[in-house]
C-alpha cells in the first residue's frame, strides 16, 4: 500500500522531506503546503530539486486540509516563536487530526501533557473525531535527549542520573534568521530580554517535555522541572556562516534543565551553544554526552559532526521514518514512548 504524504512547509526540514518521499515506493506525495506567494503554483518537485512531482504548491492552508491523504508531515518554524498567533500550531494539528490525517510535527509537543490537560483534551478530541494519530519529533528532542538515553537504561541495574549534553557550534550554520531572529545570538541582553522572549519559552517547553518525557519512560515520578541559563558575550566581532557577531553581544547561550525526584537532580539535560569555537573556553568542548550514573555507569560520546553537519536532513528523516509507526498505531497521542522503536523501514533503496 502506498501512503498518501502532505508536507507542510518547504524549507530546508520539508524540502528533504519532499525528496525522500519521491524516492521511496511506498509513499506518494499528495500535496504541498508553502508560506511564499513566489512558490505557490510551482510543481514540488522544482521546489525540491527534484524531478517533477505532479503536486501544485499551494498557501491555502483549506485546500490542504481537503486534501486525500494519510498523514501531513508538519515541519514549518513554531508559531510559538513566529508570526502573529502562538497557537496556530495547534489550530492546524486540530484541523488536519479531525479531517482524517495523521499528523508528524517537528515544532515542538513531544510530549503534551507538560503544557497541561486542556491541551491534551484538545488534541485527544481531534483524534478521536478523525481517527487519527498525533506524534511529534526531532533531532534533539527527539533522539538524542530521549531514544538514545532510554535505550541505554535498558542494560541498567540501578540508574541514580540520566545526564545529557549537547555541544554546538554554529559558526558554520548559514541561518541568520534562525541563529539572530529565533534564538537571540548577537543581541544585546537588553535586546534578549525583549525579543527573544517567545523562543525562551517555546525552548522552555520543548526541553522540559524531554525532561518529564524520559522521567516517565523510566517510570520515575518528578517533583518539579527546573531551569537555568547562562549568557557568553563576544569579546571582538566575530565572523560567522549567519553573519557578523558585534563584540558585547550574545555569543555563547549554555541552558540547564533539570528533573528533580526525591531532591536529587534525576533527569539532566544541558545545551551549550557557541556562535564561534573562541566562545567562553571555560564552557564544556568536546563531544556530544550521554551517560547514565548507576550500575552500571555508561557513557556514550560522539561528535557534532556525526551527521556531516546535516542535523536538518536527519530531523526531517525522523519524521518521514515514523509514517509507519504512525498510520499503524491507535488513534491519539502517541509520543517516542508509546511507540515502537522508529527505524528506517523504507530508507534502503
Amino acid at each position: 500500500m502506498v501512503t498518501r504524504v502532505i508536507q507542510w512547509s518547504s524549507g530546508n526540514v520539508g524540502k528533504g522531506v519532499i525528496q525522500a518521499v519521491a524516492e521511496r515506493p511506498d509513499l506518494t506525495l499528495a500535496g504541498l503546503l508553502v508560506f511564499s506567494d513566489t512558490k505557490a503554483g510551482k510543481d514540488a518537485g522544482e521546489i525540491a530539486g527534484t524531478a517533477p512531482l505532479g503536486v501544485t504548491a499551494t498557501t491555502s492552508i483549506d485546500e490542504i486540509a481537503a486534501v486525500d491523504a494519510d498523514v501531513v508531515i508538519h515541519t514549518p518554524l513554531p508559531s510559538l516563536v513566529y508570526g502573529d498567533d502562538p497557537g496556530a500550531d495547534v489550530d492546524h494539528f486540530c484541523l488536519l487530526l479531525s479531517s482524517g490525517k495523521n499528523v508528524i510535527t517537528t515544532v515542538g509537543y513531544m510530549y503534551p501533557k507538560v503544557h497541561g490537560p486542556e491541551l491534551v483534551a484538545r488534541l485527544e478530541a481531534a483524534c478521536k473525531e478523525g481517527g487519527t494519530t498525533f506524534h511529534s519529533t526531532g533531532a534533539n528532542p527527539g533522539w538524542l535527549g530521549d531514544i538514545l538515553p532510554l535505550t541505554m537504561s535498558g542494560m541498567s541495574k540501578r540508574i541514580d542520573q540520566v545526564y545529557t549534553r549537547e555541544i554546538g557550534n554554529f559558526q558554520y550554520y548559514p541561518s541568520p534568521e534562525i541563529m539572530f531572529g529565533m534564538m537571540g545570538f548577537s543581541k544585546t541582553d537588553e535586546e534578549f530580554e525583549k525579543d527573544a522572549s517567545r523562543f525562551t519559552h517555546w525552548l522552555n517547553g520543548l526541553f522540559r517535555e524531554n525532561v518529564l518525557m524520559v522521567a516517565d519512560g523510566l517510570g520515575a515520578p518528578l517533583d518539579e522541572i527546573s531551569h537555568e541559563m547562562v549568557r557568553a558575550h563576544a569579546t571582538t566581532d566575530l565572523e560567522t556562516a549567519s553573519g557578523q557577531v558585534r563584540k558585547g553581544t550574545i555569543a555563547g547561550q549554555k541552558w540547564k534543565w533539570a528533573g528533580i525526584s526525591n531532591g536529587r537532580e534525576l533527569v539532566v539535560h544541558e545545551t551549550v551553544w557557541r556562535m564561534h569555537e573562541s566562545v567562553s573556553p571555560n564552557w564544556p568542548t568536546g563531544d556530544h554526552t550521554i551517560a547514565i550514573k548507576g550500575e552500571p555507569n555508561m557513557k556514550l560520546e560522539f561528535g557534532w559532526s556525526f551527521m556531516e553537519d546535516q542535523a536538518l536532513l536527519g530531523t526531517g528523516m525522523h519524521a518521514v521514518n515514523a509514517i509507519p509507526y504512525v498510520c499503524e498505531a491507535e488513534p491519539g497521542i502517541k509520543s517516542l514512548i508509546d511507540l515502537p522503536t522508529i527505524m528506517g523501514r523504507g530508507a534502503v533503496l
